[in-house]
């Protein structure tokens, strides 16, 4: 062949690897199998939305049949967070992209949407959705629906918390919040090291305000001391007699999930380390003012009548509902500000099990459960077990509008917290229809060498506490065992002897 006929054989042949013919689908859903002459119709795949991609929706996601599902998920963050090491970012102990799991790795996912659910229309099957880009409307048909969007912080209406959003106060929920936070606490050393810069002016941005008496809040102002103790003393000697930390927690006491004992004990180690913590106090507004020489400053009002000039106010106090929850016209505990109503088997009560929901935006019954991960991780894992079990069973693309989704069958809850030990759930546990919450006990960071684990009233076969570097090891050892992928959990261990040997970064960018 002359070289235009070899140019001509390479494209055909490159041609036939690019291009593959598309199985039959009906309204663009694959079909569970191909349809031949004579044969009966192929049956469809049930079309199985999932919003929400954190601890709920991206545990469901991966273990959901695809063999048998046709499996989307929409939301704005393209990524699993595995939020227990975010203030741990914030710092720089550890890196961002160590602690997040891309969206499209899920194994046999059909679709990923990165986008924001506006609106649901439950008669016509269809979740109205909003691009995060351009703010592109489109809507998504579903045979089932599955509401996991979790919840936002919640500002209480303080006055002066939203305007000051993403300046002077921020929120740690996501990988973002992070970040904003170690760029704001990077540049208040900066600005503190400027000659032209007053004392008043320096001592208020070397003020770090935590809100918040839960595991996050003091998880987050653990690891703030160590970058403090450890990095700043090295790099910022002078500034040093000018730090301030301060955790505010309008409960009386701090971590009140966990025994008194722990907790007495986790807030006598924040008082060593010279952490002003104020109890029984809450900020009740936050206002630009000046420092009496005309230069801008930030304060908090509280409580206690006392204000608090600051530069860096880490907001993790309490939870709100999204939008989507009060706009989706569901059935709400509590009111509009309320959570979405399920039954015991997680469907929202009046849809025909058609729609889930689970996580911090459902109140399953009347079952008070934690806002945790660990809830939503379980209800996901039950979720699975009932689609790949008992409702596959069931012809949702085919049956009408009116059918009811049959009662799921004996499903075992999910008490060990890693996959791969699963079988241990059937030791322990009875099957039952419905969903059972399983305390797997709780475990906070508390800086080097310092931590609580509350193992005593847990459902799991053991039943101890631990405080100090035993416990830290095993918060340690039991989340860097967690990472969904073996390049985390080497990541991890990595960024945390990096930050010990080398110390962490301070860069700003």
């Amino acid at each position: 062949l002359d070289n235009s006929g070899c140019r001509t054989t390479m494209l055909r042949t490159l041609g036939s690897r690019r291009w593959r013919p598309a199985l039959p689908t009906d309204a663009g859903r694959p079909l569970l199998r191909a349809a031949s002459a004579g044969a009966e119709p192929a049956r469809r795949k049930p079309r199985v939305v999932i919003l929400g991609s954190g601890w709920g929706g991206n545990q469901l996601a991966r273990s959901l049949d695809k063999s048998v599902y046709d499996v989307r998920l929409v939301s704005p963050a393209n990524h699993f967070l595995f939020t227990p090491m975010l203030p741990s970012t914030a710092v720089g102990t550890l890196e961002f992209r160590a602690i997040q799991e891309p969206v499209r790795t899920i194994p046999g996912l059909a679709e990923y949407y990165q986008a924001k659910a506006r609106g649901l229309d439950t008669s016509k099957r269809l979740v109205h959705c909003q691009d995060v880009f351009k703010g592109s409307e489109f809507s998504l048909s579903y045979d089932y629906l599955v509401i996991a969007v979790g919840n936002k912080s919640n500002t209480f209406n303080t006055p002066g918390v939203q305007e000051n959003e993403g300046r002077a106060v921020f929120f740690l929920k996501h990988l973002y919040h992070a970040r904003q936070i170690r760029n704001r606490i990077i540049e208040c050393f900066e600005r503190a090291s400027n000659p032209t810069i007053s004392h008043t002016e320096r001592k208020r941005l070397l003020s770090f305000v935590v809100v918040g008496g839960g595991p996050t809040s003091c998880e987050f102002i653990t690891e703030l001391y160590d970058f403090l103790s450890h990095d700043v003393e090295k790099w910022f000697p002078n500034h040093l007699p000018h730090l301030q930390l301060t955790l505010v927690e309008t409960g009386p006491h701090l971590l009140a999930d966990f025994d008194r004992t722990l907790a007495d004990y986790y807030l006598r180690s924040l008082i060593k380390k010279r952490i002003d913590v104020r109890t029984s106090c809450s900020i009740v507004g936050v206002r630009d003012t000046n420092d009496g020489a005309g230069a801008p400053m930030t304060t908090a009002d509280l409580s206690d009548g006392s204000t608090l000039p600051f530069g860096t106010m880490v907001w993790s106090a309490g939870l709100a509902p999204v939008n989507f929850v009060a706009a989706a016209g569901l059935p709400l505990s509590g009111g509009s500000a309320g959570k979405i109503r399920t039954d015991p088997t997680l469907r929202v009560v009046g849809l025909r099990g058609r729609v889930f929901a689970m996580g911090d935006c459902a109140r399953v019954g009347d079952a008070e459960l934690p806002n945790t991960a660990s809830v939503a991780e379980q209800q996901a894992t039950y979720l699975g077990d009932c689609f790949n079990k008992y409702y596959a069973a069931f012809d949702a693309a085919g049956a009408p509008a009116g059918d009811e989704l049959p009662a799921p069958g004996p499903v075992h809850p999910n008490l060990m917290p890693w996959t791969r030990v699963r079988f241990v759930d059937r030791m322990f546990s009875e099957a039952l229809p419905h969903f059972q919450y399983m305390n797997r006990g709780s475990m906070t960071s508390g800086g080097v060498g310092k931590g609580i684990v509350d193992f005593k009233d847990s459902d799991l076969p053991v039943n101890f506490r631990l405080s100090g570097w035993a416990a830290y090891l095993s918060w340690k050892s039991a989340y860097a065992s967690k990472q969904l992928s073996w390049s985390n959990m080497i990541l991890v261990p990595m960024y945390w002897f990096k930050s010990l040997v080398f110390g962490r970064d301070i860069s700003r960018f």
